[in-house]
């Protein structure tokens, strides 16, 4: 559904409903109606029914400016449970609308409906929406294209054309049956068949190279790509045969630019890359002017299996306003290998906040709390020892080695009402105890956790430093650590155990990427710090699906401030019942 120019009266009545304050004239409110259902897809030679939004895969992008407001009325016309997210918005003071399943919200029936508000107040580049219940995201994600407000421009020269590159995961199998079959033996899920981008497996699997995704640019332009992983379980390396990426935006917060082979983009984190199309052969239209964008898995764990396959799309130069006749195969580009965690260390470290006048930082360089939590994967002990995971245990994973369990009813609710009994606030600050966490032998006995429903509270305004320690408990991994209602800074990365006294003498608090999703190294540390200014309840959790079915999660709930602006929103009246 188009834009749409409101006058205040509109507004205001919107604003009664949701208990908002009023907005000024000029915002931009943009209505979609996502109706979830389910459709009948082709791909790697199999048909199979999968959930999508308006019957499109990926789902349809939601575009908008800085500053705006999106308004999303959600129907569930599916067989399913569903909740949808918008990943990397920091609904202030709205976790109503954030979308995560019995956290902030009791899922959209089917047959039911729910209408979601999304305020656009700092965030400008490209974000993403997904289902936050079970594994539905493996088909149900989009884009969320932010551009900048108007009268403002990006930091960068202006590019030809912007394209969204939507990175995926595929099964031939219902990804429902592979959850069933993962909750059902208690050990790790069958991995997946094909990467996608733009849901297409590209030239090297089974029936999908004439589906293949296919770019058209012209030489001596330049290319905005907006690059989003929305894969399941596996993080991604990603490049462009023949041609540099520029660096210039990770989850929509500017970045000073800087140009590189390839990137290493974890499930959660989104891109935008410079491509420039110069290479010498989209000049010459008797040369091979066709080239392979790829993707494939970066997976640092040690005997975890992954899908080692390669997905692709084609970027083809024009003469004129006519495709060229290829004369040879297109030419695949380079990318390290699938455990070359010294690439995906180099890559990561080139980022930076851009922090110039238009687009400042603001990092807290004194903390209130520093909260250090150990990522792990462990075990649950399987009764009747018939499980399937090491030992005939149950795999599961934790956080200060516990490990998260759903409540039957949704936290923010609980909260808000003061229902006591689902949950408890006794997640700990610190490690419950400390060894070497990323020896490369640890005794059996520390893989163990327990299950539980605990939460963090946060006084409103409390400048905070969470410190993700891996450890190597069972296997140790790069873990992409995602906090809802929040954008934070990335202060301090590190392998081995983290040193409270040293490490943070090494901090970059000058420009530190400012990010949503931060990937935790394997086997080592990374260091967050944010205020907590938005009151509400908001999830942190692995973004490694598996590994939040098994319990890497938890809760961060920022109590109210004392104005009126520093509070809570009351909930819409057509909240999801449980």
């Amino acid at each position: 559904m188009g834009v749409l120019k409101v006058s205040m009266t509109q507004v205001l009545g919107f604003v009664l409903l949701f208990g908002a304050l009023a907005r000024p004239t000029w915002t931009k409110v943009h209505h979609h109606t996502f109706v979830i259902e389910e459709t009948n897809y082709t791909r790697l030679c199999y048909t199979k029914s999968i959930l999508t939004v308006n019957g499109q895969f990926p789902g349809p992008t939601i575009n908008a400016r800085n500053g705006d407001m999106v308004i999303v009325k959600v129907y569930n016309r599916a067989g399913y449970n569903i909740t949808l997210h918008w990943h990397g918005i920091r609904e202030t003071r709205n976790p109503w609308s954030d979308g995560t399943e019995y956290i902030t919200q009791c899922p959209i029936q089917p047959g039911g409906n729910f209408t979601q508000r999304i305020d656009l107040t700092n965030e400008e580049g490209t974000l993403w929406w997904h289902a936050h219940s079970d594994w539905d995201r493996a088909t149900l994600y989009g884009a969320i294209v932010v551009r900048p407000t108007r009268g403002t421009a990006f930091p960068f020269s202006k590019p030809q054309k912007e394209i969204p590159i939507l990175l995926g995961e595929w099964w031939i199998a219902n990804v429902s049956q592979i959850l069933a079959d993962l909750i059902r033996t208690g050990g790790d899920p069958n991995i997946s068949d094909a990467y996608t981008i733009n849901g297409q497996p590209g030239d090297f699997y089974p029936c999908s190279r004439k589906d293949t995704f296919k770019v058209l640019v012209e030489y001596g332009k330049t290319y905005l790509l907006r690059v989003v992983n929305a894969a399941i379980n596996n993080e991604l390396y990603f490049a462009v045969a023949g041609h540099k990426l520029t660096v210039v935006c990770t989850d929509a917060s500017y970045t000073k630019p800087f140009t590189t082979d390839f990137i290493m983009i974890t499930p959660g984190q989104t891109f935008n890359l410079l491509l420039e199309a110069n290479n010498p052969a989209g000049a010459d239209p008797l040369a091979p002017r066709r080239f392979y964008m790829a993707a494939r898995s970066y997976s640092s764990a040690q005997n975890v299996s992954f899908d080692n396959t390669t997905t692709t799309a084609i970027l083809e130069y024009t003469t004129g306003s006519s495709p060229s006749t290829p004369a040879a195969p297109p030419q695949l580009p380079y990318l390290p290998g699938y455990n070359d965690t010294n690439a995906a260390t180099v890559f990561t470290a080139g980022l930076r906040s851009l922090a110039s006048r238009e687009h400042p930082v603001d990092v807290p360089q004194t903390i209130d709390r520093r909260i250090i939590i150990t990522v792990s994967v462990n075990l649950l002990t399987c009764p009747g020892a018939t499980c399937t995971g090491p030992g005939n245990n149950r795999m599961a994973s934790s956080l200060n080695n516990d490990s998260f369990r759903n409540p039957r009813i949704d936290i923010l609710e609980a909260y808000y009402y003061s229902i006591s009994g689902d949950y408890g606030t006794n997640f700990p600050d610190r490690p419950p105890s400390y060894f070497n966490f990323t020896a490369d032998m640890i005794p059996q006995n520390m893989t163990f956790t327990k299950r539980n429903t605990e939460v963090k509270v946060l006084e409103y305004n409390t400048s905070v430093e969470v410190v993700f320690q891996g450890t190597n408990l069972l296997a140790g991994e790069n873990h992409p650590m995602h906090l809802h209602g929040f954008t934070f800074y990335v202060v301090g990365r590190g392998f081995g155990n983290y040193d409270e006294k040293r490490d943070p003498l090494g901090y970059n608090l000058v420009d530190p990427a400012y990010e949503n999703t931060v990937g935790v190294p394997r086997n080592g540390w990374a260091a967050i710090r944010f205020r907590a200014d938005n009151p509400g309840v908001w999830f942190m959790h692995c973004h490694l699906e598996r590994h939040l079915t098994w319990g890497m999660d938890t809760v961060f709930i920022v109590k109210n401030g004392k104005g009126p602006q520093e509070r809570l929103l009351p909930p819409p009246p057509d909240m999801p019942p449980c």
